[in-house]
């Protein structure tokens, strides 16, 4: 589990192809790594992956075809968000968080409003109906919060701490984003989905 509260932003270094997907070589920039050890779980933009080697500041994971096929930002390199897991000692400054990445949004628009950013992103239809104004959504491993929702585009307002430690800074109108819905959401979903097809049924 992670918070969705960025600890640093590293710079995928190299990509080596395998049978079925791909090997990730990340330079992890100012995450500390002292209490990191091979198996570990580290967010990269959202999508929770395990360590499978280290080498100073280097870290390495396999991330899998599907794994690809289903999210934005680790098929090249680039920046992404890192997070470690949480300790159950640590404060959860964001919100619960899994590092499974459930669609992928655009950017709608993105642009200085007062000393904030303004940050509109279009959902997947099928992510739509889980977002809900001053609920909480990760994007790109960053817990937010929603501001305005209107059909499937979802506003939000990053402050300039935000914008200056995080991957954010670098989006613009057509920019894919991992997105994550919050966990609540899901799990009523799942419970009043599960109401319904068992109401009437005999005990």
């Amino acid at each position: 589990m992670f918070s969705g509260i960025v600890a640093a932003v590293g710079r995928i270094q190299s990509i080596a192809p395998l049978e079925d997907g791909v090997r990730l070589t990340v330079d992890v920039g100012t995450l500390e790594l002292d209490d990191v050890k091979i198996g570990d779980s580290i967010a990269n933009n959202g999508v929770c992956l395990t360590v499978i080697a280290m080498d100073g500041n280097t870290v390495q994971f396999d991330v899998s075809r599907e794994s690809l096929n289903c999210t934005v930002g680790l098929s090249e390199p680039g920046e992404v968000n890192l997070e470690k897991a949480l300790r159950l000692a640590d404060r959860l400054g964001g919100h619960l968080v899994t590092g499974h990445v459930d669609g992928i949004g655009e950017v709608v628009r993105f642009a200085p409003v007062g000393e904030s950013h303004e940050l509109v992103i279009r959902a997947p239809a099928a992510l739509a109906g889980y977002i809900a104004r001053k609920g909480s959504i990760t994007v790109d491993g960053v817990s937010l919060t929603v501001n305005r929702v209107e059909g499937r585009d979802f506003s939000i307002n990053l402050i300039p701490h935000t914008v200056q430690v995080t991957t954010l800074k670098r989006l613009q109108a057509g920019s894919q984003v991992n997105l994550e819905i919050d966990l609540i959401a899901r799990y009523v979903e799942r419970m009043q989905a599960w109401r319904d097809t068992t109401e009437g049924a005999p005990a």
